[in-house]
C-alpha cells in the first residue's frame, strides 16, 4: 500500500446511481404495500440501507428476519435487475482514478454498499481493475453518516487520517468523513448542491472537474502532486 490513500464512495460519485436506488427502494416497499415515492427517498440516499429503512419504515431493518429483510432482499434484486444496467459512471470517474494511482495513491472504497453489492457497481464504472481495497458496510458496525466505514478504509489502507483525502457526493460522506478526522472534496453530480456540501474542504462538478483542477489550489494540498518528469537517459 501506498503511505497516502484516497478513500472513494461510489453511488453518485463515481457511478450515477442515486435515482436508480431511490427508484429500487421505492418499487420494493410498494411491493409490500408501502406507497413511498422515488422522490421522498431521493435525499436519504447515500446513508446506509439501514438507516434507510430506519427513516422509511420505523422499527423495520434489513437484517430483522422478517419483513424489513424481505423488503430489503427485494429492493437489492429489483437494483440489480431493472436499474444496474442503466447506471453510468460519472463523467472523468476512471481518469480521474487512474491519474491518482499515477501519482502514488492508494484507491480504497469507502462505502455503505455490501462488498457484494460493490462488485456490481465497481463493474458497472468501469473501475473494478484500479481499485486496491475496500471497505464496506460488511466491515463496520455502523453505516454514514457514522464514521465506521471510513475507519475501517483507513485501516486496509493502513494510513493515518493524516495521510488520506476522502471522495463523495453527499452531506453523509462530508459527517462521516469529519468524524474520522478526514478531509473530504464533494462531488455535485450525485444530485447535492451547496450548502448541503460547504461543509467540504472544496466542491466540484464532478470527477473530470476534480481532475482538471488537480494542480490547483485546494487541492494541490489535499492530493500528492504529479510526479515530475524524469529526464531521457543521454
Amino acid at each position: 500500500m501506498s503511505n497516502f490513500a484516497v478513500l472513494l464512495d461510489i453511488d453518485g460519485t463515481l457511478l450515477d446511481s442515486n435515482d436508480a436506488h431511490a427508484a429500487s427502494w421505492s418499487d420494493a416497499l410498494r411491493a409490500y404495500g408501502y406507497l413511498i415515492s422515488a422522490t421522498e427517498i431521493r435525499p436519504l440516499v447515500g446513508m446506509g440501507g439501514d438507516k434507510v429503512m430506519a427513516t422509511l419504515v420505523p422499527g423495520f431493518a434489513p437484517d430483522d428476519g422478517g419483513l424489513g429483510q424481505k423488503i430489503a432482499e427485494h429492493r437489492t434484486r429489483i437494483f440489480s435487475a431493472d436499474y444496474l444496467q442503466k447506471c453510468t459512471p460519472t463523467p472523468g470517474a476512471r481518469d480521474l482514478l487512474v491519474e491518482l494511482r499515477r501519482r502514488g495513491c492508494s484507491l480504497v472504497m469507502a462505502t455503505s454498499a455490501t462488498g457484494d453489492d460493490l462488485k456490481a457497481l465497481l463493474r458497472a464504472a468501469g473501475i473494478a481493475d484500479v481499485i486496491d481495497a475496500a471497505a464496506t458496510s460488511d466491515d463496520a458496525e455502523a453505516s454514514k453518516p457514522d464514521p465506521d466505514i471510513v475507519h475501517a478504509a483507513l485501516k486496509k489502507a493502513k494510513v493515518s487520517a493524516e495521510r488520506a483525502t476522502m471522495i463523495g457526493d453527499t452531506p453523509y460522506d462530508i459527517l462521516a468523513a469529519h468524524a474520522a478526522d478526514v478531509q473530504i472534496v464533494a462531488v455535485r453530480c450525485g444530485g447535492w448542491k451547496e450548502p448541503e456540501l460547504s461543509e467540504a474542504q472544496a466542491v466540484y462538478d464532478d470527477p473530470a472537474d476534480i481532475l482538471h483542477h488537480l494542480n490547483d489550489e485546494p487541492l494541490c494540498r489535499l492530493f500528492p502532486r504529479s510526479p515530475k518528469s524524469v529526464p531521457a537517459h543521454r
